[in-house]
């Protein structure tokens, strides 16, 4: 049975160098969730394969959070004799930005990069309570 393949480009390559022909994945937008509970705001950015060092998080005085993510990478031979027939890097970046609400605490904001996600939690300003007055009022 004679199969086709859709993909010859890879496999010259393959058959070639005796190497796998790897796409590398590369950051474009990844997923962001963003959650409310009583006391802050969270976000949550789905970036694998990226470390805290990669990410930068600014507040701007008109309660704009930018989120941007820098990385770069790339595979170099050691072996100054030779020419290479192949050499891989990467370049990816991205950048989004999140106008804050009003009740928001922006000294307290706090990041963390775990797992292949940033979370970044925005604490709320409490409301005041304002007691209830009740009081009954007499009639003249």
């Amino acid at each position: 049975m004679l199969t086709r393949r859709t993909n010859w480009l890879p496999s010259i390559f393959n058959d070639f160098f005796g190497n796998e022909w790897v796409e590398r994945p590369r950051v474009a937008s990844p997923s962001v969730n963003i959650i409310e509970n009583d006391k802050a705001y969270v976000i949550e950015i789905a970036a694998p394969g990226l470390t805290k060092k990669d990410f930068r998080i600014d507040v701007h005085d008109d309660n704009c959070l930018t989120v941007s993510v820098e990385k770069k990478s790339e595979t170099q031979d050691e072996d100054k004799g030779n020419k290479y027939l192949r050499r891989e890097f990467t370049y990816s970046s991205f950048r989004q930005s999140m106008i804050l609400p009003d009740n928001v605490d922006k000294n307290q904001i706090k990041a963390k990069a775990e797992d292949g996600v940033l979370t970044i939690e925005i604490p709320k300003i409490p409301k005041e309570e304002k007691p209830q007055i009740i009081r009954q009022i007499e009639i003249e």
